[in-house]
């Protein structure tokens, strides 16, 4: 009606048209308008109503508008089957909307017509609830229009992850415990879910979700989310198939006793006054309800009363949990957010769809300081002590802390104040309040007032905060205020205004602080300056308890009562109550608080020896122990923490795990950057140490078990850690344990559900070919496992058989390891015939088996058609010239081997023979050992033919093989033409000094050869001496290993005269080599000009202790960053 009366008042030009979005335009014309006259536009009563058809439609209605589509040839056969392949009916009715409006006015108005005549209810309905909608609308934007929040990046609110449930840490600790426990990597196997997509079924044949739940701890964002969300409905970007959305926050629903479901809607959003579509479920709705966390009263599913009628009043908690159960508007949506430990109220299998808001990684905190602060001198120091403080970054995954410790940071180093950058949460929260207190301000007379009108208001809010902590209270309304001394207008003050955020509503106005542990905070420091002239327990709001007298009865207490807490509710309260007895926090508080220096002495060692007694008390590692190392490091007590460092670093903490150590030892697997990238337990551990830290392990990424006797009790609590949906584990290594069959069953069955676990090393145990069978079984199902090896255990041959059998269908693993195993030929033929079809596997190690010339047969068959292997092992495996025949064979076909293991077997001239052939043709292979074979001189000039013309091999091992001088001077003419070759090792070969003659006036001309291995070669004065002089020449060469020749003095002198030229050279090992005294002098010397060698060892030649400190002096000074081994 509105619209008509607007458009008749107008008399204009038939040409004229007016934008009416993007590109469709209205003719404005004189004649008269009403909705039920086809207007002459461009699609616009399409574009008018597009809205309200895509919410309005239903499925069959679709089904029918499509066929009268195709009958009035406005849709075509392939249009109306791309509609119909389509997911969703929100998404099919645009696509309908989307293509006749591109189709003209026709098309609008038959569209209109149809829908009038055939359907009059849904007509009226499309066209008349327009403008309450739009009222609705104009309500939201108005209420959650404003700017949202800062947060570094509104784009980790596009995708939200997808978890299956609560994990057990969530339901039952802290927040900060939980990011701790998992080093702020939050669900890393999560799937991720669009936000437009948080109201879609997930497939084509389920369900819209009808009840929601996003968690994530607090300041990770959650209400910001839900402004953010309900901004982009607002303007029509999502869910635009959601005809109405109430966001209702549980601070607001706090202010009432008894509601009504009508009542509610009215309360709140009192322009609503016809609700019949709202209870009808003729529109679709959502309902939000923010922040269940704020909620005053637990919800009870199991007692709550049921209510059907929307106009009853009942208690608020009881019509949350009706609307929730569906008894209340059962057709809505329902949303809600929380923290994970209260969402634990919710039954999980009333939860249709959970998701958890993601914190930020380490490239969003970085992206966050860039945005902070345009200095990057000071963007760098902040992220350096970030990085240097493992605590502060893993806690910066919450987005509101890490704007606290970056602006506090960054406001340290501004003020010059770099020497005394916070290293604990107590210093660091204590400068932020300084900060905040003295802003930017310079003059002292400022400062001091500053602090003395905050000193009354830090108190009464520190009683507010404490007392809500108790009472597990964080939303604070007026008369709360009132009762502690808050006078309103007070908190219009800077200090105020900055860590209370005030929200309201038409029902009543809130406080909160802007973040949970800056109530932590303040109440800590209320009881800390309470607790020192009270005389009854503070926790007894009434005073009504036993006397308790003195400072140090008060912090026992508190401890006790946060010991006693199930989900850890006290404990970062307990640890700023310990870190304020730290001397550090005295300077920034002391305008705050009346902190004492001497006063602290007094508290602090009585306060560190109740710590440690009660890490002694326990028998478990809980998360409140790990919380009392906490509070010992906020006290500055790191005695305990430094010596199990030492251990961990130094791989020595067999016989020292103490239950007060284990305790620290859980807090270092957090914290340390010891255990950062790899935790090392190896050789320390037993079945009741692993039982009692088996929580915290479960939130290490990469850990080493090995040489700990482990049998198989041990591997069913691992394998209870594998199973756990939790679980973090990537890499374990197992080996050298008394692990059996049952214990690799354990761990088969884990295998069957982990979904982290990367890579597994089973090395020297004493599993056995069901022990395999059952590992087998596990990886036709497993789809994470990358790496497994099974070396130097006694699967044979049937174990051989069932990891041959996953192979064929497994496509994730790329690394096998089944080098000692007792597997021979027929195993062989089975992995073989695997192989064959097997896409995925890269590496594959069966040294020192039995394969024999038969299973080399079997393998080099399947390296014909597989050219995914690009690594394998055959060392020691009876492999004969009969063998390597049928092998070379397979390699001037293959096309993806790299790296071939031949060394330790029979293979002689003839065989080198055809490995020289196969090397002249095969373009693929870059590294070849053929280490301890029969060559001789004859097999090696025939390999040295083809590196001549091979321009692929980049490594080549030819130890231990019977080579002499003349096979030395065909390597030698080979390295002349070759480009490629980059490491020869020809140790433990005889060639002498006339071969090494040979090499070296190669490598004078040689650009490509970077190591070169001549240990125990026959090379006396004369070899050395052609090598010096080579070295004045080469440029490339940066590995030199001599070790066990006879170079002697006069060697050493013409080393020495290279190594003052030469300067590509980094490693030189010159052990045993009859140098005496005055050729290591000669040695030493010429180093004062040279600085590229890192490495030199002077080793075994006679020179004597005090020789060999005067050289070793020297060579430092001369090279402080070069090892010397002397």
């Amino acid at each position: 009606m509105e619209r008509r009366d607007t458009l008749n008042s107008f008399t204009l030009d038939s040409n004229r048209r007016i934008a009416w979005q993007e590109d469709c335009y209205v003719d404005l014309q004189s004649d008269a308008c009403c909705p039920h006259t086809k207007m002459k536009t461009e699609g616009v009563w399409i574009q008018m109503y597009r809205k309200q058809l895509v919410q309005s439609i239903p499925g069959p209605f679709l089904e029918n508008i499509v066929v009268h589509m195709r009958k009035q040839d406005l849709l075509s056969r392939n249009e109306a089957s791309a509609i119909q392949a389509m997911a969703s009916l929100p998404e099919k009715v645009l696509a309908v909307i989307n293509i006749l409006a591109g189709k003209g006015p026709q098309a609008s108005e038959s569209l209109q017509t149809f829908i009038e005549n055939t359907n009059n209810q849904l007509y009226q309905l499309i066209t008349l609830q327009d403008p309450m909608v739009q009222k609705h609308t104009e309500a939201l934007q108005t209420r959650y229009g404003g700017v949202v929040p800062k947060r570094p990046s509104l784009d980790s609110f596009t995708n939200l992850l997808l978890v299956e449930g609560l994990s057990d840490l969530q339901q039952k600790e802290h927040d900060a415990m939980q990011i701790e426990a998992t080093k702020g990597m939050g669900r890393h196997h999560a799937r991720q879910l669009s936000l437009d997509k948080l109201l879609q079924p997930l497939t084509r044949v389920s369900m819209p979700p009808r009840i929601l739940l996003t968690v994530g701890v607090a300041g990770i964002g959650k209400s910001t989310l839900v402004r953010h969300f309900v901004q982009l409905w607002s303007k029509g970007e999502i869910c635009q198939d959601v005809s109405f959305i109430f966001p209702f926050a549980f601070w607001e629903l706090n202010t009432f006793e008894k509601l009504s479901a009508e009542r509610l809607l009215k309360q709140i959003y009192p322009h609503m006054t016809n609700l019949s579509r709202i209870f009808s479920g003729t529109s679709r709705v959502l309902l939000i309800f923010d922040g269940l966390d704020e909620f005053k009263c637990p919800l009870d599913f199991s007692e709550a009363l049921t209510c059907t009628d929307p106009k009853k009043e009942v208690p608020v908690d009881n019509l949350i949990t009706n609307i929730v159960r569906g008894n209340l508007l059962p057709d809505a949506s329902i949303w809600l957010t929380s923290r994970p430990t209260v969402a634990a109220q919710i039954p999980g299998g009333l939860v249709d769809r959970m998701t958890e808001i993601p914190g930020f990684g380490y490239k969003e905190i970085e992206a966050f300081l860039c945005s902070m602060f345009q200095d990057e001198d000071l963007v760098n120091q902040i992220w350096s002590h970030l990085k240097s403080n493992k605590i502060f970054l893993v806690m910066s995954y919450v987005p509101c802390i890490c704007c606290i410790v970056t602006s506090t940071i960054g406001f340290l180093i501004k003020s010059g104040s770099q020497d005394c950058l916070p290293r604990t949460w107590t210093e660091l929260y204590s400068y932020f309040f300084k900060m905040i207190v003295e802003g930017d301000s310079k003059e002292p007379l400022k400062i001091e007032q500053a602090y003395g009108s905050s000193r009354k208001m830090i108190g009464s809010l520190g009683r507010l905060a404490f007392y809500g902590l108790i009472k597990r209270k964080y939303t604070f309304y007026e008369q709360d205020m009132k009762a502690n001394g808050i006078d309103l207008p007070s908190l219009q003050g800077n200090l105020s205004s900055r860590i209370l955020v005030k929200e309201e509503s038409a029902t009543c106005t809130a406080y909160c602080f802007i973040h949970l542990s800056i109530q932590e905070f303040l109440a800590a420091t209320y009881y800390y300056t309470a607790s020192r002239r009270a005389i009854f327990d503070l926790f007894t709001e009434s005073g009504m308890s036993w006397p308790k007298i003195g400072f140090q009865n008060h912090f026992k207490n508190a401890l006790q009562r946060s010991q006693q807490s199930e989900d850890g509710q006290l404990d970062i309260f307990v640890r700023f109550l310990s870190g304020l007895l730290s001397p550090l926090v005295v300077k920034p508080l002391s305008g705050l608080l009346s902190l004492a220096r001497d006063e602290h002495s007094g508290f602090r060692v009585p306060a560190a020896s109740f710590l440690q007694g009660v890490l002694n008390s326990g028998s478990t590692v809980s998360l409140r122990a790990v919380n009392m190392v906490h509070c010992l490091q906020e006290l500055q007590h790191t005695e305990l923490t430094r010596t199990l460092e030492d251990g961990l670093r130094n791989n020595s903490l067999a016989g020292k795990l103490t239950p007060i150590n284990c305790s620290v030892l859980a807090y270092l697997l957090q914290m340390s950057e010891e255990c950062a990238e790899e935790t090392n337990l190896s050789n320390c551990l037993n079945y009741s140490i692993v039982k009692s830290l088996l929580p915290q392990l479960l939130y290490c990424t990469n850990i080493r078990l090995e040489n700990n006797n482990f049998k198989d009790d041990v591997m069913e609590l691992l394998g209870s850690l594998l199973s756990a949906k939790d679980c973090h584990l990537q890499k374990i290594s197992l080996a050298e344990n008394a692990i059996s069959n049952k214990g690799a069953k354990a761990i088969s069955r884990s295998l069957m559900v982990n979904r982290s676990l990367t890579s597994l090393d089973f090395r020297s145990n004493n599993i056995g070919p069901k022990g395999a069978k059952a590992l087998a079984d596990s990886l036709k199902r497993n789809q994470v496992l990358v790496s497994l090896s099974l070396q130097n255990n006694f699967i044979e041959e049937e174990g051989a058989k069932a990891i041959a059998e996953v192979l064929v269908t497994n496509r994730k693993l790329v690394t096998l390891n089944l080098q000692k195993n007792s597997i021979s030929t027929e195993g062989a033929q089975r992995i073989a015939e695997a192989l064959k079809k097997n896409k995925t596997l890269r590496e594959l190690i069966l040294s020192s088996n039995q394969l024999g010339d038969k299973g080399v047969a079997a393998l080099a068959q399947a390296l014909t058609v597989n050219h995914n292997l690009v690594i394998l092992h055959l060392q020691s495996n009876s492999i004969s010239n009969k063998g390597v025949t049928v092998l070379t064979k397979a390699l001037r076909l293959n096309r993806g081997l790299i790296h071939l293991n031949l060394r330790e077997n029979s293979i002689g001239v003839e065989g080198a023979k055809d490995i020289a052939k196969a090397l002249q043709e095969n373009n693929t292979l870059r590294n070849l050992d053929l280490t301890a074979n029969l060559l001789h001189d004859e097999g090696a000039r025939a390999i040295a033919g083809a590196v001549k013309v091979n321009q692929a091999l980049t490594s080549l091992h030819l130890q231990w093989n019977f080579i002499k001088s003349k096979a030395a001077k065909a390597l030698a003419q080979a390295l002349l033409s070759n480009t490629t070759l980059q490491q020869l090792d020809l140790q433990e070969n005889a060639i002498g000094d006339e071969g090494l003659i040979a090499l070296a006036d190669a490598l004078k001309k040689n650009t490509a050869l970077t190591a070169l291995f001549l240990q125990g070669a026959s090379v006396g004065q004369s070899g050395a001496i052609a090598l010096a002089e080579a070295l004045m020449f080469n440029q490339t060469l940066h590995t030199l290993n001599l070790r066990g020749n006879s170079i002697g003095m006069e060697g050493a002198k013409a080393m020495s005269n290279a190594l003052k030229v030469n300067r590509s050279l980094r490693v030189l090992n010159l052990q045993e080599n009859s140098l005496g005294m005055d050729g290591a002098i000669f040695i030493a010397t010429a180093l004062t000009g040279n600085h590229n060698l890192t490495y030199i060892n002077l080793q075994g030649n006679r020179i004597g202790e005090s020789g060999a400190k005067v050289i070793s002096d020297a060579i430092k000074k001369n090279c402080p960053d070069c090892v010397v081994e002397i």
